[in-house]
């Protein structure tokens, strides 16, 4: 067996932006036309940068996958903000590893399943809007939970969660779908944060600290 593998077919273009972002940018790009059509010279070129910043936020780099198996690999970009065993959770029966990935506006956002398996279910939360990176973010922010079954019957949680800046939170999934490690699955639009709840038996190999790219980094290894 191969090594890595793409998880979606690579992109035609060299520089992939998610479709979610087109009318973002479009609208930036139209008014800071207009500013700079109305002669606005110094609120064009500021027009300029925001326009820039929004198509550099909705990047969407091709990703090569891992293959080995039973590997959980991060759903989000960004740095490993917490790593541990949580007894209880609306996430997850049972005891479950927390894993939590803070997503700032200069990360891609993204997001890939962090296993293969069947969805189970899909349970949308809406909620508050407070900074990502504190800890009551995961209980009180706006949520989307995609719950995933693995071939092995293993039970794996990904939660995508609004923050400060975020105000959409985009998930492609729908119950019953098959999906593959590191397939794209949904966004956050700008500054977020994923969670991750899997078997407390799993071999932790990220850590607190840790950059992580998607689908890419692996986080644990299943038993």
């Amino acid at each position: 067996m191969d090594k890595y593998s793409w998880s979606d077919p690579p992109s035609p273009t060299a520089f992939p932006v998610a479709k979610a972002g087109y009318p973002f940018i479009i609208t930036s790009a139209f008014v800071t036309i207009v500013i700079a059509l109305i002669g606005l010279t110094a609120l064009g070129l500021i027009g300029i940068l925001i326009t820039v910043f929004v198509i550099l936020f909705f990047r969407d780099p091709d990703r090569v996958i891992p293959n080995a198996k039973g590997l959980v690999v991060s759903p989000a970009d960004g740095k490993v903000i917490a790593a541990h065993i949580v007894d209880r959770s609306p996430y997850y029966e049972g005891a479950a590893l927390k894993i939590s990935i803070f997503m700032s506006v200069f990360n891609v956002h993204v997001n890939r399943m962090p296993c293969e398996g069947q969805i189970t279910k899909i349970n949308y939360h809406p909620g508050k809007f407070f900074a990502a990176n504190l800890d009551k973010a995961s209980k009180d922010n706006e949520s989307n939970a995609v719950y995933l079954e693995t071939p092995e019957q293993k039970k794996i949680c990904a939660v995508q969660i609004a923050g400060l800046v975020a105000r959409r939170i985009i998930c492609y999934l729908k119950e019953g779908d098959a999906v593959i490690r590191g397939q794209r699955f949904g966004l956050i639009c700008f500054g977020s944060r994923v969670d991750v709840y899997i078997p407390p038996d799993v071999k932790l190999i990220a850590a607190v600290g840790d950059g992580v790219k998607a689908g890419t980094s692996v986080l644990g290894e299943l038993k």
